[in-house]
């Protein structure tokens, strides 16, 4: 969702320097030097990137420069007028170097163990009770307009030798005219954070978006980097690496002592590191400035360099009465890196052109290769070992009311330097574009369409209502929806009306909402329904809506029961890092098929369910952000937990039945650094007491009773058994596994990148006091069910295949009978 929410934003981003130049740093053999360490006389300082190449900017004049390398000799570089680059060869030295030697070892492994032994003394988060800061952040995404040629092409169309047409290319000519003007993005934002009880928190006090009145939460929250440097894991544009000084870091990186520099007055290690694993182009590597003293960290820069070049710099301030570094400065950076396709990433706010076009001719550089997004972030107001409370804990970030109300003096109180003509401009020239083709009112569709509404009026529609199929309704045809903003914050009604084909019944549903406590999403809903259901289906009250184009499984499903339900519940994230809904119903049920309930003699046809539930999701290890529009999860993480406890009421609104039911679910997913990801789900549920069929468990069959495998291929599922065929199996108790492993996509073809998933499942139950229901014939899964399989998704066109076979004390006689074959299909939105 967060990258979505870059879809309708613009392009890219620089900040212009008054004096710049750019030059590369090679040996005598014209191999690059990276990080080789760039100075001026008035201390403006940089380094090297990966492949030697340097950029020096400057608000004055730069007059020259000095070139320094460890192992080389230092060079002084006079800068010349009407010279931009400078291509640098640095001799090695002759001299023995001075180096630290420890125990005749490389010596920056002998750093790194006392940084890594000395972290507890030098982490902030581990050394101070409490801290807290504020910080101002400015991100733009903009080009510099000197690297843009600007040109205006022409090309001339013949037939019969005579020129019939000019085509005219001034793409590049309007690009650059537009980025002298202004950046094609921009934002500010001014934080408070506030660290106690081993928990950070941010605050946004303010927050200024070119082109929006209100800002997009989702941006907002994106983590482009680490703030602490010491976490376990460091993290870059939302990807997590083995941090350099974690405590196993030595057997991922290799690291080299480059030079020994003064930062504040004190003496530094200059370490350079890189992952071991050569065949991860992508992999983290940089530099650490690491204090000679204390082994702190004084400065870090981070890089990933692949098909995009992304990197992070982290600069600190020394405080001598705490002997401490603290963060005082942080940069953020994507360029273009190499890539053959063509890269879009925030969901296309930044797209590059790939380098090879097809026919592989190398093109010509286009406007995209220049570029690049940048975030700046200062640190101030910084006090430690505070006793102000922390309101709401919990909270990940939190945005004040007024945060997206403030004023140019506000603004102006806490920038590092005032607003350039060209930023002034950015605002009032996105702000009018957004007006004028109403981004934000686009933003907003965008947005529900994701959830699978569609904004007409004061209502949403709901497009999941429109149309579907199942074997018992036929094409089921309907329209639905719920009021939104434009008819109150407060109060919502929503409903549904649908027509089945097959059945010819038509369906209804009615509610409403009230709205209780904004910053909780607290609501008192209310509903009334006629429609009908899958037998045995297991749903979980706070699962999240997902909408789908199609759901193929429903297509297969012939078992359902007719329900009319009375309804009210209240739904809240009032504990947290959880959401909760508690519900009371009655619940009039009529199965569709050919059953009877026997309860002690009588039998049912039909009956009455009044029931109390509890549904609560809790996800411990989620990052949760507090909007004026109520929370949201920022950050999801896992395990998260999923509980619901069912009891009926007797002797209450004509209740038929006395049952309680436990349902529960726990999800983990764990993504690798090479892109890889393994997916765990654990569930399972138990039913006590006179329970029908209707409300017991199916364990999620997907496979048809046909007599051949060719007629039993289907659209996959989600999380269900591909091979185990409809109404099969029943149990009053259960539980099921399942684990997935997905790799990298595999590139066949340019347009043909399958991505390879192999999957098992498998599940145990029992079912108590079978003589209680009449009618269907069905097994027990006492001794377990097992299947395995292989998906190839993403085939072509979002289109893949997938193999599944049924093994265990439920296989079939038939070879045939125990294999399914299956289509999938993903749709990529970006998100």
């Amino acid at each position: 969702m967060k990258l979505f929410c870059f879809l309708t934003l613009f392009f890219t981003l620089t900040l212009h320097a008054q004096f710049q130049i750019n030059g590369i740093v090679n040996d005598s053999k014209n191999k690059p030097l990276p990080f080789a360490t760039i100075t001026t006389p008035d201390n403006n300082n940089t380094i090297t990137d990966v492949d030697g190449k340097f950029i020096l900017s400057s608000k004055v004049k730069i007059t020259s420069f000095t070139v320094s390398y460890i192992g080389y000799q230092t060079k002084v570089i006079t800068v010349s007028d009407n010279k931009k680059f400078y291509p640098i060869s640095l001799k090695q030295r002759t001299d023995n170097l001075k180096e630290v030697i420890i125990s005749n070892e490389n010596p920056a492994l002998a750093i790194l163990r006392k940084v890594i032994s000395n972290k507890n003394n030098n982490n902030p988060q581990k050394k101070l009770n409490s801290f807290e800061y504020k910080t101002y952040n400015k991100l733009i995404v903009t080009a510099n307009p000197d690297s843009i040629k600007g040109r205006i092409d022409s090309s001339a169309a013949y037939k019969d030798l005579k020129k019939k047409r000019i085509n005219v290319d001034s793409s590049d000519y309007k690009f650059k005219e537009l980025i002298s003007k202004q950046h094609l993005f921009q934002t500010e934002k001014l934080s408070q954070y506030q660290f106690g009880n081993k928990k950070l928190k941010e605050t946004i006090l303010g927050t200024k978006m070119a082109g929006f009145k209100q800002p997009v939460y989702e941006i907002i929250a994106f983590n482009l980097q680490s703030i602490s440097i010491y976490d376990a894991k460091y993290e870059l544009f939302e990807t997590k690496y083995n941090n350099p000084i974690s405590n196993d870091a030595l057997k991922d990186y290799n690291y080299k002592l480059l030079d020994t520099v003064a930062i504040q007055g004190r003496n530094t290690f200059m370490v350079y590191f890189k992952n071991k694993k050569k065949r991860r182009a992508s992999g983290l590597e940089g530099v650490l400035y690491i204090d000679q003293e204390n082994y702190a960290i004084a400065k870090a820069v981070m890089r990933i360099k692949g098909v995009l070049d992304i990197s992070g710099v982290h600069e600190f301030e020394y405080v001598p009465e705490e002997k401490i570094w603290f963060p005082g400065n942080t940069t953020f950076k994507i360029v273009k890196g190499k890539n053959d396709d063509d890269i879009k990433i925030l969901g296309g706010t930044i797209q590059f052109d790939g380098d090879i076009e097809e026919g592989f001719e190398i093109r010509e550089k286009s406007a995209s290769d220049f570029t690049y997004l940048l975030s700046e972030s200062n640190n101030f107001d910084i006090h430690y070992n505070t006793t102000t409370p922390i309101n709401n804990p919990s909270l990940y970030i939190e945005i004040k009311d007024d945060a997206s109300k403030k004023t140019e003096d506000f603004w102006n109180q806490y920038r590092k330097e005032s607003l350039d003509l060209k930023g002034q401009k950015t605002y009032l020239l996105l702000d009018s574009l957004s007006v004028r083709n109403r981004i934000e009112k686009r933003l907003g569709i965008g947005r529900k369409i994701i959830n699978g509404f569609y904004p007409i009026g004061p209502a949403d529609l709901d497009l999941k209502k429109i149309i579907s199929y199942n074997n018992y309704e036929g094409f089921r045809l309907g329209l639905g929806g719920i009021t939104n903003e434009r008819f109150s914050k407060y109060f919502r009604i929503e409903g549904y009306g649908a027509y089945g084909t097959k059945d010819g019944n038509f369906k209804y549903n009615l509610g409403f909402g009230v709205l209780l406590d904004k910053n909780t999403n607290t609501w008192l809903n209310g509903s009334y329904t006629d429609d009908v259901r899958e037998i045995a289906s297991t749903l979980f009250a706070v699962d999240k809506r997902v909408f789908k184009i199609y759901d193929p499984r429903p297509i297969n499903i012939s078992t359902f029961y007719h329900y009319i339900s009375w309804k009210t519940n209240l739904q809240t994230k009032i504990i947290p890092k959880t959401e909760a809904v508690l519900e009371i119903s009655r619940n009039q049920i009529e199965p569709k098929f050919d059953y009877l309930f026997n309860l002690n003699g009588k039998l049912y046809s039909s009956y009455v369910m009044t029931t109390t539930m509890l549904s609560i999701v809790w996800a411990p290890f989620s990052d949760f952000m507090q909007t004026p529009t109520g929370r949201n999860e920022t950050e999801k993480r896992f395990p998260r937990f999923t509980f619901q406890y069912t009891q009926s009421l007797p002797n209450v609104l004509d209740n038929d039945f006395t049952f309680s039911k436990i349902d529960f679910k726990t999800e983990y997913e764990k993504k690798y650094l090479n892109g890889q990801k393994t997916s765990f789900l654990l569930q399972g549920g138990f039913a006590t007491g006179d329970v029908p069929i209707t409300h017991l468990y199916n364990t999620m069959p997907n496979n048809l009773n046909k007599e051949t495998i060719i007629q039993r291929i289907t659209f996959s599922g989600r999380n269900s058994f591909e091979t185990m065929y409809f109404n099969e199996f029943f149990s009053n108790q259960y539980a099921f596994f399942q684990v997935k492993h997905g790799f990298n996509r595999i590139k066949i073809m340019k347009k043909v990148r399958p991505s390879l998933v192999l999957v098992t499942r498998m599940a145990w139950g029992h079912m108590q006091n079978p003589e209680q229901h009449i009618g269907p014939a069905y097994k027990t899964l006492d001794k377990g069910f097992f299947e395995s399989g292989i998906e190839l998704n993403k085939i072509y066109k979002g289109f893949g295949l997938g193999g599944f076979y049924r093994y265990g004390p439920n296989q079939l006689p038939k070879f045939e009978d125990n294999i399914a074959v299956k289509i999938s299909y993903v749709i990529d939105l970006g998100l």
